[in-house]
């Protein structure tokens, strides 16, 4: 029988959080989310449902719900990261004093903080760095998750072939499928960025641009992404995987994406205030578009579709002139 850790807390009662833990119960293990609203990890409890995020999803009655946050990570064993990116760094410091020692860290958010331009990695690092650390990533919606249908995702992680493999068999579910990745680095910012790129499709599709200017915008990318985690010492194969490719297909082509469907209302002419106003959920294609901008500019790194995103969503550029401008750049061959 493959060895497996059993008693596993998840930070965060987001739509993710909740379908991690819900997955994990059904598989076996013991699992303590921790909500910050009491009332919210009392609903849980008593309903099992997340009213607040995943209403109408009965979930697992053996996920044991808490905003205590002592008392939700007392005993654990591997610790899921599920929290809002820019929330990341001061979460940990508040759950560091509390956190077992060297427990496992798997950080299952996508995003770079924009303050510092860090990868979540680089955060969790300077906050907690005594303790391992991996990242979850890759195609996945929550509402399909939590349904049972089948998701495969990556799991990356430099600590080694055997701490990965135990981490990876711990989070498994009976649809759920985590494949291992040794590149946490290109992990990281592919799905952090393909949140940027969702953002630039949904425009397309709200500006009614057409299908042949999603491809390439999807494609195009894609390169842009590969470039900039190539720059930061990424295995170009890694964006060629599920956390690469793979999400990337996924988000630039769905509505239950919040970034694709955000920039569908930003191409449909609706402004990034009026939007933002009427969602609870979190876009983080807006605050990474924001940092990765910066970073490319600073370091050179040429991506003029995360920069146009930028343009739009920052300086309120008009949506026709940032398309003119990408479509008028020097001709260029396709691998570069």
């Amino acid at each position: 029988m493959t060895q497996v850790l059993n008693n596993i807390s998840i930070i965060g009662a987001g739509a993710w959080g909740t379908a991690l833990a819900d997955v994990l119960a059904k598989a076996g293990r013991k699992v303590t989310l921790y909500a910050r609203d009491v009332k919210l990890a009392e609903t849980v409890n008593s309903a099992h449902e997340n009213t607040a995020y995943l209403p109408g999803e009965k979930i697992s009655p053996d996920i044991r719900a808490t905003a205590d946050i002592a008392g939700s990570v007392a005993g654990a064993q591997l610790v899921l990261l599920v929290t809002p990116a820019q929330y990341l760094r001061e979460t940990l410091k508040r759950f560091s004093p509390h956190l077992p020692k060297n427990v496992p860290l798997v950080n299952c958010a996508k995003g770079i903080e924009m303050t510092t331009g860090y990868l979540l990695s680089e955060v969790a690092h300077a906050v907690v760095p005594d303790h391992p650390y991996a990242t979850l990533s890759g195609p996945s919606f929550a509402i399909e998750t939590v349904r049972g249908l089948p998701t495969a995702v990556t799991l990356a992680t430099e600590a080694g072939e055997a701490e990965g493999q135990l981490w990876a068999a711990s989070v498994r579910g009976k649809a759920f499928r985590p494949y291992l990745s040794p590149d946490p680095i290109g992990v990281e910012i592919a799905g952090a960025l393909k949140n940027v790129i969702a953002i630039a499709c949904g425009i397309v599709e709200g500006r009614r641009l057409g299908q042949n200017a999603k491809a390439a915008v999807m494609t195009r990318g894609l390169a842009e992404v590969k470039r900039l985690g190539v720059s930061r010492g990424a295995k170009p194969e890694t964006f060629l995987g599920l956390a690469g490719v793979g999400d990337m297909t996924l988000t630039c082509s769905s509505m239950t994406s919040r970034n694709y469907s955000l920039g569908f209302e930003i191409g449909e002419g609706k402004t990034l205030e009026e939007i933002l106003k009427s969602r609870r959920s979190v876009a983080e294609g807006v605050t990474t578009a924001w940092a990765i901008a910066d970073y490319a500019e600073e370091h050179g790194v040429d991506m003029p579709i995360c920069m146009g995103v930028q343009a739009i969503l920052r300086n309120k550029a008009d949506v026709g002139e940032v398309v003119q401008g990408l479509l008028a750049r020097g001709l260029r061959q396709e691998a570069d």
